[in-house]
């Protein structure tokens, strides 16, 4: 089994003033992040605002977060797009630098077809050594990768794990039940971690560790030692956290929370926009009430 850890927070891309990346915050971000309960780092993905970012400003991001902390966590690359061909060029660059593995978002925009999805997925994973995760995340790309297609990519053998994000607990129970027993599940929304858990997940790839991963990596302890009655406390107690950081478009809460405790995650790129007052004040709100403001 591919060990990748249990959270992998989905780190933000800090952003200097004139919108260029911030490599040195980049790098003060991974270790506060490493130090505050990620196992990993996927580098690059739409929290990231990957969207919005050059090949060359993300090959130099994976290469400053391997080194700032490729020693002591697990880095993988967002390596995915709706272009196969540029997504197979990106994850040779990143597997050159020395990532652990990358992480493929289903095709966005074109809508391919089961068959599409496969075969996407199957070329990528013909070019590289990497272990790859696919991301599945219907509300962003617009088509759902079906659980019948993950077991047919899970046979492929550096492809060993999904980041779910369909929000579908059924869809979850029917990946693990049918893809092997090496095959890892990640919840893609920090709100299932535990329910995803509780059918077999190995954990999530999650936006809200960025500021209570320490706290969710009690929650999985609590859960993985059998005291549900502790994973199902942390769990409650977390959820107006986990909620308040969609309270508009991911990743526009999470770079403002990430911002009030001090850390410099810069603005963000057009076309995301700053969080009105509003939603300022209720992240502030939130945050205080889980202790971390």
């Amino acid at each position: 089994m591919t060990n990748f850890g249990r959270i992998l927070t989905a780190m933000v891309t800090p952003f200097n003033n004139d919108y260029s990346v911030n490599y040195t915050e980049a790098a003060n971000l991974a270790k506060y992040l490493v130090d505050n309960g990620s196992d990993g780092l996927v580098v690059a993905g739409s929290t990231g605002e990957a969207a919005t970012m050059s090949k060359e400003e993300k090959l130099k991001l994976y290469a400053t977060v391997m080194e700032a902390v490729g020693d002591k966590a697990t880095i993988i690359a967002g390596t995915g797009s709706n272009d196969t061909k540029a997504s197979i060029e990106l994850t040779k660059e990143a597997e050159k630098i020395g990532v652990h593995g990358a992480m493929l978002v289903g095709p966005y925009y074109n809508k391919p077809p089961q068959e599409g999805f496969y075969q996407h997925f199957k070329a990528i994973a013909e070019s590289t050594n990497l272990p790859l995760i696919i991301y599945n995340v219907p509300g962003r790309t617009g088509s759902n990768i079906l659980p019948s297609t993950v077991a047919r990519l899970a046979e492929i053998k550096n492809i060993v794990a999904v980041k779910e994000a369909s929000g579908s607990l059924d869809q979850m129970s029917e990946i693990m039940r049918i893809t092997p027993n090496d095959f890892l599940l990640y919840s893609g929304d920090d709100g299932l971690t535990l329910p995803a858990m509780a059918v077999g997940g190995h954990g999530v790839i999650s936006v809200a560790s960025h500021i209570v991963g320490k706290r969710m990596q009690e929650m999985i302890a609590a859960f993985l030692a059998g005291d549900m009655a502790k994973a199902q406390a942390i769990h409650l107690e977390l959820i107006p956290f986990f909620k308040v950081i969609f309270v508009t478009t991911n990743p526009i809460p999470i770079k403002a929370a990430v911002n009030l405790i001090g850390l410099n995650a810069g603005p963000l790129r057009l076309p995301l926009v700053p969080p009105t007052d509003a939603e300022v004040e209720q992240i502030k709100s939130v945050m205080k009430t889980v202790g971390a403001l």
